[in-house]
């Protein structure tokens, strides 16, 4: 049996998304089709509304529906520390943790020449401009995943940030909370001795 075209079409779309495959595409659809019209309404509205409600803030680049974005615009953040991330999702879980009271920069990406991304696509610019602009600036965080790109991009913002003579830390890695040594492969365990406190 063949499906109605418009199923079909709906399934592309949902197989399309990162880690969805066509068969959790089907359950979405299939799952939707059981839904009252009044609910698929406000699903389509709130999916077509995505784009037209959010922007980017002018400041730190972060997803948002107001500009500058709620954390910018907080007098209590504290201005002399900026954390660089990759994106959006990733000051979501910094904020969970409660332990940074300081700004953001969001890269929009990582450089990766497999993809041909290079550092002029990225949201860089714009970092050194906040840089010469607001001298009350004193530590950069690079929050950047320890992938080949992460490292890639750490080491090339060290180079570019270095003439602003301030302080650039990275995350500390190593070991887990509750991790057993002998099970922690070696990049792991140089990574704690050299991250050690």
């Amino acid at each position: 049996m063949r499906l109605p075209l418009s199923i079909q079409n709906l399934i592309e779309e949902f197989s399309q998304l990162p880690t969805i495959g066509r068969k959790s595409a089907e359950r979405f659809v299939f799952y939707l089709l059981q839904k009252p019209q009044s609910e698929l309404d406000s699903f389509a509205s709130a999916l077509t509304n995505l784009k037209t409600n959010v922007t980017h803030c002018a400041r730190c680049g972060a997803f948002s529906e107001t500009n500058p974005c709620v954390i910018c615009a907080s007098p209590s953040r504290d201005r002399t520390a900026i954390c660089v991330v990759t994106e959006t999702r990733n000051i979501i879980l910094i904020e969970q943790t409660k332990t940074f009271g300081g700004a953001y920069h969001v890269l929009g990406g990582l450089i990766d020449t497999a993809k041909n991304i290079t550092p002029d696509q990225l949201n860089i610019q714009s970092l050194i401009q906040r840089l010469q602009s607001s001298p009350q600036i004193t530590e950069i965080i690079l929050a950047l995943n320890p992938t080949f790109e992460g490292e890639t991009t750490a080491l090339y913002l060290q180079k570019v940030l270095k003439e602003f003579n301030i302080k650039i830390t990275r995350l500390a890695r190593g070991l887990p909370t509750g991790a057993d040594i002998e099970y922690a492969d070696e990049q792991t365990l140089a990574e704690a001795l050299k991250h050690r406190f």
